[in-house]
């Protein structure tokens, strides 16, 4: 299981290096707008976290000067640097639940407000009544 924290290009390259994929459940987005990843092995439970260093584009620009398209001279310098220039590395520990693992299997509850079906344990009781994450409030879309 992986879990990538941010929306951007590096993202992508996440699923093709360890096959994890969202719709396997294996691969977990969570926002924290960081170019940061964390890989898990489940069953030794253990994970490291690898975070792009800030440092890593000056660096870039100091070995490659005469290069005016930053990308071009990222991709040339990021080629050359050692990984320790480029990443922080950190093992961590992941709790993960049984509800957030491949293959998991629960019953679909119904949202009493909307009539949608809810999975993977993803409702909200409040006040006796089960709700859907967007009718409980925390929608991310406004209904025309």
């Amino acid at each position: 299981m992986s879990f990538v924290e941010i929306d951007r290009c590096a993202t992508d390259a996440v699923p093709i290096v360890t096959g994890c994929r969202l719709g396997k459940r294996a691969l977990k987005f969570r926002d924290f707008g960081k170019v940061a990843a964390t890989f898990c092995d489940l069953r030794d439970d253990r994970a490291v976290r690898v975070v792009a260093k800030e440092s890593s584009k000056q660096r870039a620009r100091e070995m490659f000067p005469q290069m005016e398209d930053k990308n071009q001279q990222q991709m040339r310098a990021y080629r050359e640097m050692p990984e320790t220039e480029l990443f922080d590395v950190q093992w961590v520990r992941v709790r993960v639940g049984p509800e957030d693992m491949p293959g998991y299997k629960s019953a679909r509850v119904i949202c009493s407000e909307c009539g949608e079906g809810v999975n993977f344990k993803r409702e909200v009781v409040r006040d006796g009544r089960v709700l859907c994450r967007a009718c409980a409030g925390e929608r991310y879309y406004e209904p025309l």
